[in-house]
């Protein structure tokens, strides 16, 4: 059985716990640590968790909304870190901590009651890698930065049971936004940040039978709402608007379970 939350998404920081229970054990996994290490210990204990409940922690990608803590985390309780090669080296890896490992575009790794499969998505870091989290029987997808559809991506996402789908940005309201446009021409990129408009249409060909939550994440606070989200994403699932959950920057959402 599966169950996840987040402590929160978007620019300001973005983490995820996935917790898979199998008899009469749980593995907690969290999927980056974008926060300072003393916010991160708040935001998990609002949360009901302390850091030592984590078995391991995945970092997406180097950017610090989701680097964050990571390796002062994993120093600190003594836990496996996993992200690529290129984040790695993209911070600069000189003294890696003892717990480091390596993670690589459809290799998957298993991290106790947890199979994660990392595959690689457009965006603009060194070489950034979301992820698919199962426990043999139901599948959780995280899929936030990216800024454009690949095939490789879609079949790793086809068929989940549950999504955390960035939803960056409305087209239009970035397009009027006060950013500058250079920035504008960044985010809007192949490599930037998904529109609701390009969530829709992953959520549209990925979505199937077995969707049972669809959670629409990372969302900017300039240039989208929680309305326009939900209403871009519905025309692409059969639970419609009222059913999408929209993650808070501060708080991010209550536990989800998968069936």
């Amino acid at each position: 059985m599966i169950r996840f939350r987040s402590l929160g998404s978007g620019s300001g920081g973005n983490a995820t716990v996935v917790e898979a229970t199998s008899g009469i054990t749980t593995t907690r996994l969290l999927v980056d640590a974008g926060f300072s290490l003393k916010e991160l210990d708040t935001r998990l204990a609002r949360a009901g968790m302390a850091a030592t409940d984590l078995d391991a922690v995945f970092v997406t990608h180097e950017h610090g909304d989701h680097i964050g803590c990571a390796l002062a985390l994993a120093e600190r309780d003594a836990l496996p870190l996993w992200m690529s090669r290129g984040t790695w080296r993209a911070i600069g890896g000189f003294s890696a901590p003892s717990g480091l490992r390596f993670a690589r575009d459809d290799e998957p790794i298993a991290i106790g009651d947890i199979e994660v499969l990392p595959f690689t998505v457009a965006h603009d870091a060194a070489e950034p890698l979301q992820v698919r989290c199962s426990d043999g029987g139901t599948r959780l997808v995280v899929l936030t930065d990216l800024g454009s559809i690949t095939t490789h991506m879609i079949e790793r996402v086809a068929g989940c049971d549950a999504i955390v789908l960035e939803c960056n940005h409305d087209l239009q309201m970035l397009a009027v936004s006060r950013y500058p446009p250079s920035l504008k021409a960044r985010i809007g990129g192949r490599l930037g940040h998904l529109s609701n408009a390009t969530a829709a249409e992953i959520l549209g060909r990925c979505a199937g039978p077995r969707l049972q939550h669809v959670v629409a994440a990372h969302l900017s606070r300039e240039n989208n709402s929680p309305a326009l989200a939900r209403a871009a994403l519905a025309a692409g699932w059969h639970g419609g608007a009222e059913a999408i959950i929209v993650a808070d920057p501060v708080t991010g959402f209550e536990w989800l379970r998968l069936a």
